[in-house]
């Protein structure tokens, strides 16, 4: 390891050391209530506390599966979806205005019409999730695709490669990049809306557990529910953050 990366290392724990000490300093001190601030001590109990009775280990692991299933599905759609968009300028044309139209619509508004249409079902969390995370994944496919270097087509139409071919051989190795960027995105998107679809729809898992802790000011087990979904969005990026540069290691090679 560097020296830097030592240094790094070292400064991100002294950053996470001074917000724990502060969080202590304001329990302790009285400066904030403890119906609403626990001791930091206290959150870290009630967080092996309800490992050790099982609960929390379940409603982590209904989250983590409601994630990564409609984060999957958002991955295969996307990159499909994208490919096909990415390799056709016509497609990109007609579609564009409407690729538009959806990107920025917030996926938390297709909530209620999702209820109206599944209901306070599993399919419902899962379509919610796997719009919402679909669009980094979709758009940065398109774009990966779309910039191939024209030079490559030329080589394509020479060696008489199909479409197919020509996606999987060379499109899809220049958008990889894209691919991987847009995925690490998706994923913490899909851990939001989760969480959103636990609180609104009642899906076991650790979105409802916070909020009745918040309902019945349990603040031990508010925070303890809060630092573990950090502790899931931290291992998920550093999980694909080791895939993307495992995958894209032929780059650093030239």
């Amino acid at each position: 390891m560097k020296t830097r990366d030592i240094l790094v290392f070292i400064g991100s724990l002294g950053v996470v050391a001074a917000i724990l000490f502060l969080w202590w300093l304001a329990a302790v001190t009285g400066s904030v209530s403890r119906a609403f601030v626990p001791n930091p001590f206290d959150a870290w109990a009630a967080l092996i506390d309800g490992f050790r009775r099982g609960d929390l280990l379940s409603q982590t692991i209904g989250t983590v599966g409601r994630m990564l299933q409609g984060w999957l599905l958002a991955g295969l759609v996307g990159v499909v979806l994208g490919a096909a968009i990415g390799l056709s300028r016509t497609a990109r044309d007609y579609l564009q205005p409407t690729l538009e139209f959806l990107r920025p619509l917030p996926a938390s508004a297709i909530i209620p019409v999702a209820i109206a249409l599944m209901g306070l079902s599993p399919a419902m969390a899962l379509t919610v999730v796997a719009f919402g995370s679909l669009w980094p994944t979709l758009l940065g496919t398109i774009h990966g695709f779309a910039e191939v270097e024209p030079r490559l087509k030329e080589v394509a139409r020479c060696l008489q490669m199909s479409g197919p071919a020509f996606a999987w051989k060379m499109g899809l190795p220049n958008a990889m990049p894209d691919i991987l960027a847009g995925m690490r995105l998706s994923m913490t998107v899909a851990l939001i809306l989760a969480i959103i679809c636990e609180m609104l729809a009642s899906q076991a898992g650790l979105g409802t557990a916070i909020l009745l802790a918040a309902r019945s000011f349990q603040s031990a087990d508010l925070f303890a529910g809060i630092a573990l979904l950090g502790a899931i969005g931290l291992v998920s990026n550093l999980a694909l953050r080791a895939v993307e540069k495992h995958t894209l290691r032929w780059q650093t090679q030239h």
